[in-house]
């Protein structure tokens, strides 16, 4: 836990909290899209993979999980004898949610002998339908391991889609879905703050529109763009995804400057959690996320292809 951004007004909350974390013998986990406030408070901060693992790895009891529901899902299918909480229950991913079941299994059954790409960006029923799973960090990977002569349906994200498509140079069937936030960001939009910081490097995130992809730096995940700020010595950095990274940014990196590509990235269910939520979450043992055990398997099945 890091306290440097918490309030004095935040200060008996947050004890309480840590008092409740140690009593339920519980590991908070905050993606790097959620409030600052709330990152300071966890355990472990990252992207949505990379945290579920590290739960896993822990011997926690109890997982609160400050991010959205496909995130909360991701923890119980790797963790399910640990307790997974979601502090806002109806902290949702449009994204996720433009990938409904049945019309996923009715554009399965028209490719029968495609094989199914999902993002970790998706429910866990579509997991279960799917042959791997891969991440904005693998994407490209994951593809290139399939057979050349194999049809790929890669789903919910045309945006990931085509940039794994031209790094994997592979032609795959997109679903015409998009993350909302991603997508505001237009080519226009980076024209103008490159005109305002023409020193800086542009670092974007792959759900990013291809024609923003085209005028980048820098491409990859949350992670990827954290790691690659702050290991490069340039100073100025454009960042074209949700402003919440910018909390981490700056903390690693005091004596770089960071400016959004848009003031407009941010992700509304990605700030529904509040400190006030982690606490009566912590309380109630409530809200939780269950993955049903045959959704499980079949899930848990398509994300260890993609780790191995």
């Amino acid at each position: 836990m890091n306290n440097t951004t918490i309030s004095p007004s935040n200060k008996n909350l947050v004890k309480e909290i840590l008092s409740w974390k140690k009593k339920r013998e519980a590991v908070i986990l905050a993606h790097v899209y959620q409030p600052g406030e709330i990152q300071d408070i966890a355990d472990f901060t990252g992207d949505s993979l990379f945290l579920s693992q590290q739960a896993a790895k822990t011997k926690a009891k109890v997982i609160v999980f400050c991010g959205v529901q496909f995130m909360a899902e991701t923890a119980s299918i790797l963790s399910p004898e640990k307790i997974v909480l979601l502090p806002e229950i109806k902290a949702g991913c449009p994204l996720a949610d433009m990938a409904p079941v049945e019309k996923v299994k009715s554009k399965i059954k028209e490719l029968p002998k495609a094989v199914v790409i999902s993002y970790v960006n998706s429910s866990a029923v579509v997991k279960s339908l799917s042959d791997y799973c891969c991440t904005s960090a693998n994407a490209v990977q994951i593809v290139q391991t399939i057979p050349a002569e194999r049809d790929i349906l890669f789903t919910p994200d045309k945006n990931l889609a085509d940039f794994a498509a031209r790094k994997a140079k592979r032609k795959i069937i997109p679903w015409p879905g998009f993350c909302s936030t991603h997508h505001l960001l237009t080519r226009d939009d980076v024209i103008k703050v490159k005109k305002l910081h023409p020193h800086a490097l542009l670092l974007v995130h792959p759900e990013c529109r291809p024609e923003v992809c085209n005028l980048a730096d820098y491409i990859g995940s949350t992670r990827g763009i954290i790691e690659f700020a702050s290991n490069n010595p340039v100073k100025e950095y454009i960042i074209g995804t949700e402003l919440g990274i910018f909390h981490p940014l700056k903390k690693n990196n005091p004596n770089k400057q960071f400016f959004p590509a848009s003031e407009n990235m941010i992700c509304q269910n990605m700030k529904l959690i509040t400190l006030e939520k982690v606490l009566h979450s912590l309380k109630k043992l409530e809200p939780r996320v269950i993955v049903p055990e045959d959704i499980r398997k079949k899930s848990l099945k398509a994300l260890n292809r993609m780790i191995e």
